[in-house]
């Protein structure tokens, strides 16, 4: 990161504080507008039929009765897309597949699960749509089908690509497989380290996939000119990647396509690819007018990515005296239809909290007929962290150690080399272990079948591209022109506040807008925690290069030097060895008078922003268990993080919360059910069940600031790590309340029944 701002301790007067958030009103009152608010004079609706299959081959698709229907303007399939080659790289550290993109987005020679796109239409209305979706008539030859990870990897399992074989072995295997990449790490010698061992746990553990449980289902509208121009309005976490994306998949010119972000509701990763944009364009561009695609509830859940689900082994050696001499993981990832599940992202962050000399990780990512899994909230952390800090606790309970203590003797400090090669700077998770033991929850009374887990987090957060403009206005207000997008709430006051703490104006002097793909450079998508962290940095370039010119301009109408000039408080001041005084000038004086002394003036940040500073966590929960039904109750729940610097504690908090709200109903409700036929048991949220206001406790926070030296404030991201803990502290929590360890999520009645009873039954044996 040279040349840009570093952490410098200083007063604040608007970072930290917690002012109205500006976009709060149009949220309460309705007047916001999300995805499906938006319309288009002439519009036609879209529909996408989808296949009734697992897997399957596409024999044919017949679509004459359905475009001579009245009121059908275009019908689109296979053919009206290009087949890419394999392998395109996307702006920013993400790589992409568009070979599987635009195959997801339409389905070619096979279907691959069940809700796969095959063919879509355009009409006057969606009554007219869904009538030529029946008209439509496709021959399929049905195929086997694999839905469990496990049985996905197996030798002689149903082959999803004929042409996939496994990454990262080497040589290359001689047939293909299911198994699209393989990782390993691997630090010291871990058969050693566990000859060092007293205690050796092993433990193998089982997660379902989850839907990330955003309100707004996806939506958008493409208008698609004569000329080959695109307007694109849509419900996204990345405008300038939806861009790439459609661009890459229709094989466009970027310049042709301009994507307006619509507000969001809800995210949490699963908005960071296309699904419907690329039909829509290809629809418009056909029927030469606007389409609007919005996605009904089961259409989300069928074919749209859940997160992964995961079998997990982990193995863990320490000594007496509790310190870890060796740890080792397997992970098996599911895909869905095409490669890409957070493999990496699991493996480098199984271990990565403790200060380690032995490890050893294996992951695979596997391929299966379930909808392409998308991101969510730290993915591939929280499976990965339900298995680890597991063992760890039962490795405490083993040792009779204190769970913090042993986590502490072994904690990553500054310092600390990972496995995956980066060694930690400044960090704050012994910070969070010694604040949670100290908490009063920590320590606080337990009534009848009730205990206590803990469970910590790591997550790496993220920069990456980022652009800002900053225009004065003529009266001293500021624009502040945004890339980044909102996706968690209060993103714009943040940088607001940013902004102006750099310019020493109120907050309320700044208006964040998030712009559309035409008006700034290149931003990365929203997600890895980077809002904030890349957000903030680039608003702080950006209001530090406005001041540059607010201080040129003030020693051109002074006439004195521009080193006389300084800024401070919102105003141009002599500076403290100025060569002569001068009559000081705030922004709005300046601003008054740009027009006759040069123009606008306006500062610009196009930045790559790197030294994110890893967030670290530690949870405590406290449940109650009724031993005759199995149900599981969160009586309270408690999240410390180090969060670097909190811009606007309040929103922090609901990060906080929310995260370990999503992780309480990972932990005990929710899952994705496949019956054996291939098919989606619970496509909606009556039946996958997300907790509710009356399933949670109170989650009260403790926020830790170490500050992160590669921003000018201190900031590290936040809304990651907060989902990692919950399902081990929970798992830990009912293994303290009724001694039953529970290995497979979610940790339902049925399940939690099931494990009392096996004790039972074995204690009776005895």
């Amino acid at each position: 990161m040279t040349g840009l701002p570093k952490y410098a301790k200083k007063p604040l007067n608007v970072v930290g504080t917690r002012p109205l958030r500006p976009d709060g009103d149009d949220k309460v009152t309705g007047r916001a507008r999300f995805g499906a608010d938006h319309n288009l004079p002439n519009q036609l609706i879209g529909k996408v039929l989808r296949s009734p299959h697992p897997h399957a081959r596409l024999v044919s698709i017949d679509v004459s009765r359905a475009l001579a229907l009245p009121g059908v303007k275009a019908v689109v399939t296979r053919d009206d897309f290009p087949d890419l080659p394999e392998q395109f790289a996307l702006s920013g550290e993400l790589t992409i597949n568009y070979r599987d993109v635009t195959r997801q987005v339409m389905a070619r020679e096979k279907v691959l699960y069940e809700g796969h796109p095959v063919a879509a239409v355009a009409a006057v209305s969606e009554a007219v749509a869904l009538q030529a979706l029946a008209l439509i008539r496709v021959e399929y030859e049905a195929l086997p089908h694999v839905i469990d990870v496990v049985e996905a990897m197996q030798p002689g399992a149903p082959l999803l690509h004929e042409q996939q074989y496994t990454a990262g072995v080497k040589p290359k295997p001689e047939r293909p497989s299911n198994v699209a990449k393989r990782m390993e790490f691997t630090l010291g010698d871990v058969a050693g380290g566990f000859a060092q061992a007293d205690v050796v746990i092993e433990r193998e553990f089982t997660t379902k996939p989850v839907h990330q449980g955003y309100i707004e289902p996806q939506a958008c509208i493409a208008s698609c000119t004569e000329d080959g121009q695109v307007d694109l309005w849509t419900s996204t976490q990345g405008a300038f990647t939806f861009r790439s994306q459609c661009a890459i998949v229709l094989q466009m010119d970027v310049s042709k396509i301009r994507v307006i972000p619509t507000e969001i509701g809800g995210g949490f990763g699963g908005k960071n690819n296309v699904y419907n944009e690329p039909l829509a364009i290809v629809l418009s561009r056909k029927s030469h007018r606007p389409v609007k695609m919005v996605m009904t509830r089961e259409e989300v859940f069928r074919a749209t990515g859940p997160t992964s689900g995961a079998h997990v082994r982990v193995k863990l050696g320490c000594t007496r005296d509790g310190r870890i001499t060796a740890a080792q993981a397997e992970l098996d990832f599911q895909a869905g239809a095409f490669g890409g599940s957070p493999i990496a992202q699991a493996t480098m962050c199984a271990f990565t909290r403790y200060d380690l000399a032995n490890v050893h990780v294996v992951g695979h990512d596997v391929t299966s007929n379930r909808p392409k899994v998308a991101a969510y909230r730290a993915p591939g952390a929280p499976i990965a962290a339900f298995a680890v800090e597991s063992v760890v606790d039962e490795m405490a309970q083993r040792l009779d150690i204190d769970p913090i203590e042993l986590r502490l003797r072994n904690a990553a400090r500054e310092g600390t080399r990972t496995y995956y090669g980066p060694t930690l700077g400044p960090i704050g998770y012994v910070e969070t272990l010694e604040a949670a033991k100290a908490h009063p929850h920590y320590s606080a009374p337990l009534g009848p079948n009730q205990g206590r887990g803990v469970a910590t987090g790591f997550w790496f957060n993220i920069g990456n591209e980022t652009s800002v403009a900053l225009n004065v206005n003529e009266d001293g207000t500021v624009a502040l022109l945004l890339g980044t997008i909102d996706v968690a709430g209060g993103h714009r006051a943040s940088l607001s506040m940013i902004a102006a703490e750099e310019l020493g104006i109120p907050v309320d002097r700044v208006r964040a807008v998030v712009a559309d793909t035409s008006a700034l450079g290149f931003n990365f998508v929203t997600a890895g925690s980077r809002g904030t962290f890349a957000g903030g940095l680039a608003c702080a370039v950006a209001a530090r290069d406005a001041i540059e010119k607010l201080r040129q301009r003030v020693a051109r109408i002074r006439e004195v030097p521009v080193e006389d000039v300084d800024w401070r408080a919102g105003r141009a001041v002599p500076a403290a060895n100025a060569s002569a005084p001068f009559e000081p000038m705030s922004l709005a004086e300046i601003a008054k008078v740009a027009g006759k002394t040069g123009g606008t003036i306006a500062g610009h940040a196009e930045i790559n922003a790197q030294g994110a500073g890893p967030g670290f966590g530690t949870h405590i929960a406290d449940v109650e268990v009724d031993r005759e039904t199995g149900a599981v109750r969160v009586v309270r729940y408690t999240v410390v993080q180090d969060v670097g610097k909190a811009v606007h504690p309040s929103y922090v908090e609901g990060q906080l919360q929310g995260g370990a709200a999503q992780g309480i109903g990972w932990a005990l409700n929710e899952e994705y059910v496949y019956g054996a036929d291939g098919l989606l048991q619970n496509p909606g949220f009556l039946d996958y069940r997300v907790p509710v206001a009356s399933d949670l406790p109170r989650i009260d926070t403790l926020i830790v600031e170490v500050p992160n030296p590669n921003h000018p404030y201190g900031v590290r991201g936040c809304g990651e790590v907060p989902i990692i803990a919950p399902m081990a502290a929970i798992a830990n929590a009912i293994s303290n309340a009724v001694g039953v360890r529970l290995c497979e999520q979610p940790m339902s009645p049925p399940r939690v029944l099931k494990a009392l009873d096996e004790v039972q039954a074995t204690r009776r044996a005895r």
